[in-house]
């Protein structure tokens, strides 16, 4: 297993018949291939984006989506699990018996939040730096037996203009192609599982915009970092889109969700001038009272995460996206309501489009 000590999604390095079992390669850009060439069972329309009804809510908490499973034997990895939503998808997960490895950047603050948590450990990651996922991904490859359960829940919002070594986007870079790069290194374990699920933790933020694939990385275009935001998680969606279609095959099955809004250090690049104008807070720096019945504590934003990842009612199901432990409804780009997904987040040209791109931007590829 990797080491003991750990760090999250980081932010330095900045500059202005019979099938074979899918592996891992690393291509050149220009020899990266769409989905659809490589894999014949992709679905020929998008998975059912509706309700199921769950039973489940709004208020449920993540304690009472896991419903006393036994995870016993399980393991376990998620990003950004020493803080917030992150945390407490670790304590429930660790608490039915899964064996959960949190990598985070800032060593200190992930061994202080999980000091006195059995069953998990942790390890060095940086979702912005190639190399430093590279080395997680194999330490695991080298130490378990098998990846059960990949919560992607570490994440920036709304920052500064800021790139990665390789001069993309942060919030692009972190939140998405990070991730990629996480699931592309881990997918041996992951179909060693024998049933395995990948969870990518989405936002309502999608609804601010889809994929500018003109300008993906802000380099001709004005930054704006709303959109930013709202492109990173609509890949999200997408990024779980195609993963379900690829691993479906081979037991590896990936889910989207909004977890809600929750008040967490998610929003520590906002001012307070940003929270009044996005209607987080008012003035007087609280929540406005006609909004508070629609905030989530941090037990019920975890909620989704953890039924994704565990609930046997998505069993045989996957590639849709999630909220309030159930999957959304698919409503209109112009549809005013918070919830919901938008069309952009759940197009499987779009998301077969991303894919390829981000296959590009790694030179990492799982093929048939």
């Amino acid at each position: 297993m990797p080491r003991a000590r750990a760090h999250g999604a980081k932010a330095d390095h900045r500059q202005p018949n019979r099938t074979r079992p899918p592996r891992l390669v690393i291509l050149a850009a220009s020899s990266v291939r769409s989905p659809l060439d490589r894999v014949q069972t992709w679905p020929p329309s998008a998975p059912p984006q509706a309700p199921i009804g769950s039973g489940l809510g709004f208020s449920t908490t993540a304690t009472e989506a896991i419903a006393g499973r036994d995870l016993r034997g399980r393991h376990a990895i998620v990003t950004g699990g020493h803080s917030g939503l992150g945390l407490e998808t670790t304590r429930v997960l660790a608490a039915a018996g899964a064996d959960v490895i949190v990598p985070a950047r800032n060593q200190q603050a992930a061994d202080r939040a999980l000091s006195g948590i059995a069953n998990v450990r942790t390890a060095t990651l940086d979702l912005m730096d190639d190399a430093s996922i590279d080395a997680f991904a194999n330490s695991f490859l080298a130490t378990a037996p098998a990846l059960h359960i990949l919560v992607d829940s570490a994440g920036i919002m709304a920052s500064p203009l800021m790139r990665d070594a390789r001069g993309r986007e942060a919030q692009f870079s972190t939140n998405h192609l990070g991730h990629f790069r996480l699931a592309a290194r881990l997918w041996p374990a992951l179909q060693r599982a024998g049933g395995a699920r990948v969870v990518a933790v989405s936002s309502g933020g999608h609804r601010l915009g889809g994929i500018d694939f003109d300008d993906v990385q802000f380099e001709r275009r004005e930054y704006h970092k709303w959109k930013a935001y709202g492109q990173s998680k609509t890949a999200n969606a997408l990024f779980a889109v195609t993963l379900d279609a690829l691993g479906e095959k081979h037991g590896v099955r990936a889910f989207s969700l909004h977890p809600g809004s929750v008040p967490t250090d998610l929003s520590r690049h906002l001012s307070q001038a940003d929270m009044v104008a996005m209607g987080f807070r008012d003035e007087h720096g609280n929540i406005p009272a006609d909004k508070v019945s629609q905030y989530k504590n941090v037990a019920q934003g975890a909620a989704t995460s953890v039924w994704c990842a565990t609930s046997p009612q998505l069993d045989g199901m996957g590639g849709v996206y999630c909220e309030d432990c159930d999957i959304a409804v698919a409503v209109a780009g112009d549809d005013p309501a918070p919830k919901g997904v938008r069309p952009w987040a759940c197009d499987l040209a779009t998301a077969e489009q991303l894919w390829a791109l981000s296959e590009s931007l790694t030179g990492l590829s799982i093929r048939p």
